[in-house]
C-alpha cells in the first residue's frame, strides 16, 4: 500500500473539492465581473431575444412601457401617427441601438411612438425593473447608457438644425450617410437594406417625387448605387459639406 505522500496529486481534484484547509467558496454576484456585451447578448433574468419579422411591430404608440430594447440584428423605425392617421418617420435604429427607454423615465408612462421591424430584427427585450436595477448597481453600464443617450441627444439636435436650416436635397444626403453609419466610430457600412421613398420623405419632410428626383440624381452622379440593397459612397458627404 503506497505511503499517503507517495500519491499522485492530480491538480483538477485537488482545485474541485474542499478539503484539509479548504473550503468551496460560492463567488456573491456583486463580485462577479459585470459584462455589458454579454448582458446585452444573452437571455437572462428579466431579459428575452425576441425574433421580430419585417413589417411587424417591436412596441406601439399608445401602450404602457414595459421594457426597454436592444436592437442586436435588422433595422427598425420609429414613427408617430396622428389624430388624423398621418404617420411620420421620427428615426432609424440598427445593431448596438437602444429603442423603448423612456419607459424608465420616472413613472411609468404610454409609448408617444410605435418601433417596426424594417427587416427582420433579432432583439433583446429587458423588462423596465431590470433595467432600472442594472443602471443603478452596475456603473459601467450606466456610465455606458448614458454616454449613449448623450449620443443621441445631440443627434437629436443636430437633426432639428438640419430640418431648420438646409434644403432637402442636403437633407436627404445627410439622412442616406447617417443611415450607413458614416461618422459613428468603426467602419461605415457601405451597403444597407433599401429604404422606401415614402419612409425618406417622412423622414427629411419632404415629398416622395422630391426624393425620389434627388435620388436619380445622387445615382447619376455616382455616389450612390441600389439595386435591391443601396450602397453609399463617402463622395455624398460632397452635397452636405457644399454651400
Amino acid at each position: 500500500m503506497k505511503s499517503p505522500r507517495l500519491q499522485q496529486v492530480r491538480p483538477e481534484v485537488f482545485l474541485s473539492q474542499a478539503g484539509i484547509g479548504g473550503a468551496i467558496i460560492e463567488v456573491p454576484r456583486k463580485l462577479q465581473q459585470f459584462q455589458p456585451e454579454v448582458f446585452l447578448s444573452q437571455a437572462g433574468i428579466g431579459r428575452e431575444i425576441v425574433e421580430v419579422p419585417k413589417n411587424k411591430k417591436i412596441f406601439s404608440q399608445g401602450e404602457v412601457g414595459e421594457a426597454v430594447f436592444y436592437i442586436q440584428k435588422g433595422r427598425a423605425k420609429l414613427s408617430v401617427l396622428s389624430r388624423e392617421g398621418k404617420e411620420a418617420t421620427i428615426s432609424l435604429f440598427g445593431p448596438g441601438d437602444f429603442v423603448g427607454e423612456d419607459c424608465i423615465a420616472g413613472v411609468r408612462s404610454t409609448r408617444m411612438a410605435s418601433a417596426t421591424a424594417m427587416t427582420a430584427c433579432t432583439v433583446l427585450r429587458i423588462e423596465r425593473k431590470e433595467m432600472m436595477r442594472v443602471i443603478h448597481e452596475e456603473h459601467f453600464f450606466s456610465d455606458i447608457f448614458v454616454v449613449y443617450l448623450l449620443a443621441r441627444n445631440t443627434r437629436i439636435q443636430a437633426d432639428l438644425v438640419d430640418q431648420l436650416f438646409n434644403s432637402s436635397e442636403k437633407r436627404l444626403a445627410r439622412a442616406l450617410l447617417l443611415l450607413a453609419n458614416f461618422g459613428k466610430e468603426g467602419k461605415p457600412e457601405t451597403v444597407i437594406p433599401k429604404v422606401s421613398q415614402e419612409i425618406l420623405a417622412e423622414m427629411i419632410g419632404t415629398t416622395r417625387s422630391r426624393v425620389s428626383f434627388f435620388m436619380n440624381r445622387f445615382r447619376k452622379l455616382g455616389f450612390i448605387e441600389y439595386n435591391g440593397t443601396l450602397q453609399i459612397h463617402s463622395s455624398l458627404l460632397n452635397v452636405v459639406l457644399h454651400d
